[in-house]
């Protein structure tokens, strides 16, 4: 079994993805890290990890651990991955990896000469949903793909969440306006080209709070807005000359609806819908990371993509600061 080791008690690892680990078929959660005893004691105690470690040095020294899973503040991510690299530990890294694509270069130096597999931590290209998405537009079942539209909001002024911390990597691009543009690429096999933009920033936090981008890949064109300071909404619809697909949840089932998929014709007399129950996005993602490091041939979120994804949100904040386009 796959030996993982949970840097930080964050959110998101005790709520969404330590439990995912631990019922995952091939690998199972041995120490948790934080800077406080008493919590990384309290987490371990929780998913019955046996080993507690006060901090994140600790836990990379620890034979007992071959990978670690980094929940941290962005503005952290790059620093511990590479560290975790250099210690001979796997990584899988919570997203956005970076704050800038320039950033990302130095992971991959250490991915390279530890030879360790450092991974981007976005569960959607492992979601059974997206690789039907996929399937769809390859197969021509909406004929040429022409726009691509997209939404992803929330509402959230707490002032103590990282979210909303600039000097942490908060903002609203960086949380959720990356779910947009890797799915879109993942889904088309497409690149972006040029990119226009508006960016709105809370005056108090200084992170962006609204969004409106518009996306040119050639043969067609992406068009979404990402807010922290909307009510939730999630959507994707990948409209073509022959019909479209609506994906509902796209990027979180459960607080934004079902797991569905909708295949729409031309004439709109007829629809298909494929729906994915019960799917666990996070396991699903663990267990293909486990596989890829034992040697499988697996398709793993590459360094090299987070880089593409990264440069596309590197533009937006560019050509958020004038009119017109901005090349990605």
């Amino acid at each position: 079994m796959f030996k993982w080791g949970i840097m930080s008690t964050a959110k998101i690892g005790r709520e969404q993805v330590i439990p995912q680990l631990q019922d995952s078929e091939n690998g199972v959660v041995t120490a948790i890290a934080s800077r406080e005893q008493s919590r990384a004691r309290a987490l371990a105690d929780r998913f019955g990890a046996p080993h507690a470690f006060a901090s994140y040095e600790e836990l990379l020294a620890s034979d007992e651990v071959d990978g670690v899973y980094i929940p941290l503040p962005t503005s952290q991510h790059v620093e511990w991955a590479i560290k975790a690299a250099d210690a001979g530990k796997h990584v899988l890294c919570e997203k956005p990896l970076a704050l800038n694509a320039a950033e990302i270069a130095p992971v991959i130096e250490a991915r390279d000469r530890n030879g360790v597999l450092v991974s981007e931590a976005f569960m959607v290209t492992y979601h059974p949903q997206w690789h039907k998405v996929r399937s769809l537009i390859r197969d021509g079942a909406i004929g040429r793909l022409r726009h691509v539209q997209g939404a992803f909001s929330y509402f959230n002024t707490n002032p103590d969440d990282m979210r909303n911390n600039a000097e942490l990597g908060g903002g609203g691009l960086p949380d959720i306006g990356v779910y947009p543009t890797v799915s879109t690429r993942f889904s088309t096999g497409c690149e972006p080209r040029r990119v226009q933009a508006t960016v709105e920033r809370d005056p108090e936090f200084g992170t962006d709070r609204y969004a409106s981008v518009k996306a040119d890949f050639g043969d067609f064109e992406l068009s979404f807005y990402c807010s922290t300071q909307m009510a939730l909404r999630q959507l994707m619809v990948f409209h073509g000359d022959k019909g479209y697909i609506e994906v509902t949840a796209p990027f979180n089932a459960g607080d934004y609806g079902h797991a569905t998929v909708r295949l729409h014709n031309a004439g709109h007399d007829g629809a298909e819908t494929f729906r994915f129950p019960g799917v666990r996005q996070y396991r699903l993602q663990a267990e293909a990371f486990v596989r890829k490091v034992q040697g499988g041939n697996e398709e793993i979120f590459t360094l090299e993509q987070s880089v593409l994804n990264q440069k596309l949100i590197d533009a937006v904040y560019r050509a958020a600061e004038h009119d017109g386009w901005e090349k990605v």
